[in-house]
């Protein structure tokens, strides 16, 4: 394995976590993702996997993490397996979400999910980009928080 290509696969990992840390949907989506992409958030959501167009991807994204006032994800202990141009990456995730407080009408604020990061990526002109993220939760805290978060009917 390439220590370079190890490096730059964590990285892009980092820059995941920016995008919504950050509330950066312009310009870090296309460094991190290819286009389309498969996501598997079933462990959350509910939701089966899919594949979708970065673009529309990009858009849930940002109406997704629009009602928190901060989120941090640690990404941690990377598995990362490289074979030619593809690569597996297991990752520790602790991903925490804070609603502004008139949102939760005196209770907690938080939405804590840990779990593990199952990802794939695939070696592109441009470098890295994760093609397939799969999310596994194993614990959740106030998992009716993540409602705020789904748009009203």
């Amino acid at each position: 394995m390439n220590a370079s290509d190890r490096a730059d696969i964590i990285q892009l990992l980092g820059l995941y976590a920016d995008i919504a840390d950050k509330k950066e949907f312009t310009e870090l989506p296309r460094l991190v993702f290819t286009d389309p992409l498969t996501l598997d958030f079933e462990s959350v959501t509910g939701m089966a996997p899919m594949e979708t167009p970065l673009d529309a991807y990009t858009e849930i994204l940002r109406g997704a993490f629009a009602p928190f006032a901060a989120t941090h994800h640690a990404i941690t202990g990377h598995v990362v397996d490289i074979d030619g141009d593809r690569a597996t990456i297991h990752a520790h995730v602790r991903a925490e979400h804070w609603l502004p407080d008139e949102l939760v009408d005196g209770g907690s604020n938080r939405w804590l999910v840990v779990g593990f990061y199952n990802n794939e990526a695939v070696r592109t002109a441009d470098g890295w980009r994760l093609d397939r993220v799969k999310l596994t939760a194993t614990y959740q805290e106030n998992a009716h928080l993540a409602s705020a978060t789904l748009p009203s009917e």
